[in-house]
């Protein structure tokens, strides 16, 4: 970084020779949705020379935003990959959604960037969400920069923004720049005292208006001040205590140090559409940003659970990958999206594939050889042949037929394994149908196509209910999910209401008849069974009990009377749910010696079962779950009020960490089935969960009734 901005050098194309780990750089952009991101990912690439001019999201045309989905629900849902080339330092820009449904992509955009660059609108300020990816840097160690966006906005507010941003992020926030006019026409350096003015994406240099020298006297002294605190540099203290006046040039080497290091976070400045602040905004990226030789390496294990250590970002050594995110093409097939941490991938060389497995998520362990497809560098939907990738780089894979999103390459002789980055938890149910039986046959394979794709999405099969259920992040992933089925899988799927997993049982004792007497000339049927339900005291499972004498039902028939009344609870008989806590005691009935067979008792024996469960005060049986919400504490009061309207019953809470409480609870499944989207309502995005099923316990009287009435098995 140099106290005035350089110009743009190099182009923007990936094609030629790999560029070496200290000439790159993996800069992950976040922020929530209408920050702007991906607007300035335009704006970066029009300024370095890679396109002419910028797209449009709503024409489809952003390198961005291409996905079909994207162009038909107008908004970002991917992480995509825009490279560019500064003075010689490749910028593998990583434009993340904004969305908290694609927390995923979110995620696999900090795994493989090496800093982030935080968005923030100058017309609509920090959401709360914005906070909590800041700390999840800062738990790492991410080195960080803030580009405050939008300043030519009629609403902008640079000073409040940039409060926000302080009482947000902390007191290592400091600006760079300096917004001239309202709406902004240019830039103040406040190291270089010069104002940067823009016109028609031209930048003319001149001197600062007095009114604005004075405020930028200010501003500057405090930077400067920032800058030698984090610089842990005494004696450059003292200097400038006793007046001295620093050489730019120290301050800077010191800025540099300082944001690579994750202690100091400059703010900059920017507008896309005026190309406000780009060559600002690329020199700290290059410069101040670590390359992938300068930033730690995640932890790396043999396939046996042995560490591997000394592991470095070099092109010659082994071969260490992960696979960032999984894509499907209609005419290439599956593309991966790999970042290369160790070593050189090439083309048609044969490489290790191997995966933790997320069984939760229906992901599979795995552990086998595959042959590369052909590499190449992505820019949007554009996919440039490229001869390989060295350490530190990032490119798409073509045909890795069995890896999915955070598996580990590696040689085939020496295989390791990467941890992979947590991932958070899909709690919205919904429930899928095909809508015919061709769409029924192709619903399997495109629904294990988009389960390799995403880590996020989880499916379920459920044996209590006989649904399909799919498990999103949020409705926005779920909409997304059933486009993809349909337009990218050709497979029509509806919606369906959610089945919650109740269970019948009894409260009483009753006896009841089973009587299935049918002649008709030949062969008929004949069974007859008397028996008596109560309750089991442990209110769970099932129970038969033979108490037949004098041979009243032959032995051979007495285990299909038994097989009856099991498929009857199976099949449930009130509600049509599982029947579970009952005792079954068989004690009289009658046979026929020519009659009587084993289906004729089996359905005796279901008759029976129906009969004595109407007298024996049947009822309905919920399932609760232990549910812990983490929300700041400005909404603990709100959270609280909710789940109690819930039927829940409030356990305690407890703190955790600065400004966070841990909620726990015990609420009815039935209760929060969309809890993953109220809960986002009510604490403003900055709330999160987890379920644990505990037991079954009855259903009151008045919701047993109208789900018995809704529910009655045809």
């Amino acid at each position: 970084m140099t106290a005035t901005a350089s110009g743009a050098g190099g182009s923007g194309g990936a094609a030629g020779r790999a560029p070496a780990a200290d000439q790159v750089r993996n800069v992950v952009l976040v922020g929530h949705s209408g920050s702007g991101k991906s607007s300035l990912v335009e704006a970066l690439l029009v300024a370095t020379g890679t396109i002419q001019r910028p797209g449009s999201i709503e024409e489809g045309t952003t390198v961005s935003d291409f996905d079909e989905v994207e162009v038909r629900q107008q908004r970002s849902v991917n992480l995509t990959l825009a490279p560019v080339v500064h003075n010689g330092i490749k910028v593998n820009l990583l434009d993340t959604p904004g969305y908290a449904d694609f927390t995923g992509d979110l995620r696999a955009g900090l795994r493989a960037a090496d800093s982030a660059l935080f968005a923030v609108s100058a017309t609509d300020g920090i959401d709360g969400v914005t906070r909590m990816l800041w700390d999840e840097c800062a738990a790492v160690g991410m080195p960080r920069a803030v580009v405050i966006t939008k300043i030519d906005h009629q609403r902008a507010e640079f000073d409040a923004t940039l409060n926000a941003c302080r009482e947000a992020f902390g007191d290592a926030v400091a600006p760079l720049y300096l917004p001239v006019g309202n709406p902004a026409s240019g830039l103040i350096g406040l190291l270089s005292e010069k104002q940067f003015n823009y016109a028609d994406g031209e930048r003319t240099e001149g001197a600062p208006s007095p009114q604005d020298a004075e405020r930028m006297a200010e501003l500057r002294g405090e930077l400067i001040e920032g800058i030698i605190t984090e610089s842990e540099d005494e004696s450059l203290m003292d200097r400038y205590l006793s007046g001295e006046d620093i050489d730019p040039k120290v301050l800077i080497e010191d800025l540099e140090k300082a944001v690579a290091r994750g202690s100091f976070y400059p703010v900059l400045v920017t507008s896309a559409p005026q190309r406000i602040g780009m060559l600002e905004l690329l020199e700290v990226m290059t410069q101040a940003f670590p390359s992938p030789a300068e930033h730690p390496m995640p932890e790396v294990t043999t396939p046996g659970g042995k560490p591997v250590t000394a592991m470095t970002s070099d092109p010659k050594g082994p071969l260490l990958a992960e696979v960032i995110k999984t894509t499907s093409d209609p005419y290439v097939g599956r593309i991966s999206l790999v970042r290369v941490f160790s070593g050189t991938l090439r083309p048609d060389a044969s490489v290790h594939v191997s995966g933790h497995g997320r069984a939760a998520h229906g992901h599979q362990d795995h552990d086998n050889d595959e042959r590369m497809g052909a590499l190449t560098s992505p820019l949007g939907k554009q996919q440039r042949g490229i001869t390989q990738c060295g350490a530190g780089d990032i490119c798409a894979v073509a045909k890795l037929g069995t890896a999915e999103t955070g598996d580990t390459l590696s040689d085939k002789d020496h295989p390791l394994l990467m941890e992979p980055w947590s991932m958070p938890e899909p709690l919205l149910p919904v429930a899928i149908v095909a809508k015919s039986k061709a769409d029924e046959d192709k619903l399997s394979q495109a629904l294990s196509r988009l389960v390799a794709e995403d880590p996020t999405l989880r499916l379920e099969n459920n044996a209590e209910t006989r649904q399909l259920v799919l498990w999103c992040m949020g409705e926005a992933h779920a909409d997304v999910l059933l486009d993809r089925l349909t337009h990218r899988h050709g497979v029509a799927v509806e919606t369906t209401d959610l089945r919650v997993p109740l269970r019948e049982t009894i409260a009483g004792k009753a006896q009841g008849l089973g009587r299935n007497v049918k002649q008709t000339g030949g062969h008929g049927e004949f069974g007859i069974c008397h028996i008596e339900v109560e309750p089991l005291t442990d209110s769970g499972g099932f129970e038969f009990v033979d108490k037949i004498v004098g041979g009243v039902v032959p032995r051979q028939f007495i285990p299909s009377v038994e097989k009856g009344v099991r498929w009857q609870m199976e099949q449930g008989v009130t509600a049509g749910y599982p029947m579970t806590g009952v005792r079954v005691t068989l004690y009289d009935g009658k046979a026929h010696s020519v009659d009587s067979s084993d289906m004729a008792f089996q359905k005796a024996g279901r008759a029976a079962l129906r009969d004595a469960v109407d007298k024996a005060q049947p009822m309905l049986l919920e399932p609760v779950d232990e549910v812990t919400v983490l929300i700041p504490d400005d909404y603990v009061g709100a959270v609280m009020s909710d789940l109690s309207g819930r039927r829940g019953r409030v356990l305690g809470t407890e703190p955790v960490g600065i400004g966070r409480t841990l909620v726990k609870a015990e609420i009815p499944e039935l209760e929060i089935t969309r809890y993953a989207i109220d809960l986002r309502s009510v604490s403003h995005g900055t709330g999160s969960f987890t379920r644990r099923y505990l037991r079954h316990e009855a259903l009151p009287s008045h919701l047993a009734a109208k789900v018995a009435a809704d529910s009655r098995p045809e």
